[in-house]
């Protein structure tokens, strides 16, 4: 009997290991890796963006007229210009922000 009770731990930890090296080698084996598109940001560095303070006069001589506008809206009033590849914010006259629009 002495030998049943000194046994029987080693046979639970032999057992305990065995499931779970079995679990984990079933769990790996069934892995998958998901890769979900949220689209591909572009570069900042690699386009020239109308940068933050400039006037939308300068923005229209160097970049052109928007293909189109909109606002503006709220108090201060803030209007978008949109370009193919970027959006611009004015607060008034002034940039506040250009953000590169998402490609999917």
């Amino acid at each position: 009997m002495k030998t049943y009770h000194f046994w029987r731990p080693l046979l639970r930890a032999g057992l305990l290991s065995a499931s779970l090296a079995t679990t984990l080698s079933v769990m790996s084996a069934s892995a998958q890796e998901l890769i979900i598109p949220l689209g591909q940001q572009g570069d900042r560095d690699v386009m020239s963006l109308p940068q933050t303070g400039m006037k939308a006069e300068r923005v229209r001589e160097r970049w052109g007229s928007p293909g189109s506008t909109g606002g503006p809206v709220g108090q201060p009033p803030i209007s978008q210009w949109h370009y193919p590849a970027f959006v611009v914010y004015f607060e008034s006259e002034r940039i506040i922000r250009a953000v590169m629009k998402r490609t999917p």
